[in-house]
């Protein structure tokens, strides 16, 4: 019998604000165990929080950008539950009325079958809330003790679940990939999954194709990263159909996921909501947003990823596959479109993107959301390519120093001499000296083997060390085998 796998997502993304949720903490990664805590994010008796307003503001963008429902009179829960990172006994967490609801992203996505194949889907948003974090667990294995870090308790959160719509792999790492691109060109976050700033909780549960009830699901934490998502949904749906196909029973358990064994094991039953006691949080008011500030805060948005990717293809006129890479990442769209601006070429600044650039990434061993360059180094080379004043040649080097050492083009063109030779009577001579190195082809040539005129400009040219004008020097070339 034939099965299919559901899932359902919590994504958790950690915001990018200078200061905690509910105090003035600082949020800075990599800071020494325990020292960004103080009586709010510790929970001691009697310290008051007082909500972030500039997390209540990336909330309602986000929502807005996953096209929810904004909830105008919002507020805090209390859920309550012991565990050691948990300084307060509770998170403060949004249960009966998040920031957002009824939600959408439609997702791109390669077939499993035929990755060449691209399919598209829409994926449902439940809900989207605010959240404090916990702090973290550091297991010491060699002298057996488990120590707490509390500097990450109070770190803004907000919590992304969708509803069971995906039936693949491929389908939840395309909308992560495409989740992950949206948050960091709304500026919310930075969604590094090494830094715990994007994490993703998979709700998994399998049935017989062509039945209509749900199995019973786990829930598969510690995924971090897209490759560890995918295979433990692959490894999880196997997992169940076997005990479903043997006439066994799914535990509704959470799971760990082991990426060096790239196995999930059982850490606890499944909790429900009711276990956690929620209540309506005492210290905190509710929040009244008004029509004005979801516009104001609307207007705000920048033009999104797949908005982008829309654009390029039906005005700008490139490649679908093109048009995917260049808005891959916010670093690399910024190149792209300030190098059609100067340059005025749209698929000449891509052709050099998609070639050039991204062989220079490769080299590098650099990633499209990490490198720095000036963003108008590029615009500028191209620039010079057409007014004719560097060869391609040229303008190559000219893109590697301007990302290796951050030159600026026209200084670096002029150090470096890689100017174009366009002046007839300088490349005679040189042209002369070809001739004369090569009598066999040229011999050749009189003799009726007409391609060695291109050999004999080769040789010109790399003379010149790609610095002459091509058309000039074939010009001169003629001119010299005519006259001899």
């Amino acid at each position: 019998m034939d099965y299919e796998t559901i899932v359902g997502l919590e994504v958790h993304v950690e915001l990018r604000t200078e200061s905690k949720i509910f105090c003035s903490c600082p949020t800075t990664f990599g800071a020494p165990a325990n020292a960004h805590i103080c009586e709010v994010c510790a929970g001691l008796p009697g310290a008051l929080p007082r909500l972030n307003k500039k997390v209540l503001d990336y909330a309602v963008m986000t929502a807005l950008a996953l096209s929810c429902e904004v909830t105008k009179e919002s507020r805090f829960d209390r859920k309550n539950y012991f565990y050691p990172d948990l300084p307060k006994g509770y998170q403060i967490s949004q249960l009966y009325a998040p920031i957002g609801r009824n939600g959408k992203v439609e997702i791109e996505y390669s077939g499993k079958d035929d990755s060449s194949e691209q399919r598209t889907k829409t994926i449902r948003i439940h809900e989207l809330h605010m959240e404090d974090d916990a702090g973290k667990l550091i297991h010491d294995p060699l002298e057996n003790v488990t120590r707490i870090d509390f500097s990450r308790c109070g770190v803004p959160l907000l919590e992304i679940v969708t509803e069971p719509d995906f039936r693949s792999a491929e389908e939840v790492v395309a909308f992560l990939e495409q989740l992950r691109n949206m948050l960091k060109f709304l500026g919310v976050s930075d969604c590094k999954m090494q830094e715990g700033s994007l994490r993703a909780d998979v709700n998994l549960s399998v049935r017989p194709i062509g039945e209509e009830t749900l199995g019973t699901r786990t829930e598969m934490k510690n995924l971090a990263s897209f490759r560890a998502v995918a295979k433990a949904i692959e490894y999880e749906s196997e997992r169940q159909w076997a005990i479903v196909k043997g006439g066994g029973t799914i535990a509704r358990e959470t799971r760990r996921w082991d990426e060096e064994k790239e196995a999930s094991f059982s850490m606890r039953k499944k909790e429900d909501a009711a276990e956690y006691k929620y209540f309506p949080e005492p210290d905190l008011p509710v929040m009244r947003i008004s029509d004005e500030k979801i516009e104001t805060i609307r207007k705000t948005l920048p033009e999104l990823p797949i908005e982008k990717k829309k654009r390029y293809i039906e005005q700008l006129h490139l490649p679908a596959y093109d048009a995917g890479i260049l808005t891959s990442s916010k670093p690399l769209t910024v190149l792209f479109e300030r190098t059609a601006e100067l340059g005025g070429d749209p698929k000449e600044a891509s052709n050099w993107i998609m070639v050039e650039f991204m062989k220079i990434l490769n080299d590098h061993g650099d990633n499209a959301e990490d490198f720095e360059m000036r963003q108008d180094s590029l615009g500028e080379i191209i620039l010079l390519v057409k007014d004719g004043r560097i060869s391609r040649a040229s303008a190559k080097a000219l893109l590697l120093a301007a990302y290796e050492q951050g030159a600026i083009p026209e200084e670096f063109a002029q150090e470096h001499d890689l100017w174009l030779i366009s002046d007839k009577e300088a490349l005679h001579p040189i042209v002369e000296k070809v001739l004369q190195d090569n009598p066999k082809a040229l011999a050749e040539y009189r003799a009726g083997k007409v391609k060695n005129k291109q050999f004999l400009l080769g040789q010109a040219m790399r003379e010149t060390k790609g610095k002459a004008d091509p058309s000039i020097l074939a010009g001169v070339l003629q001119e010299c085998l005519e006259s001899e």
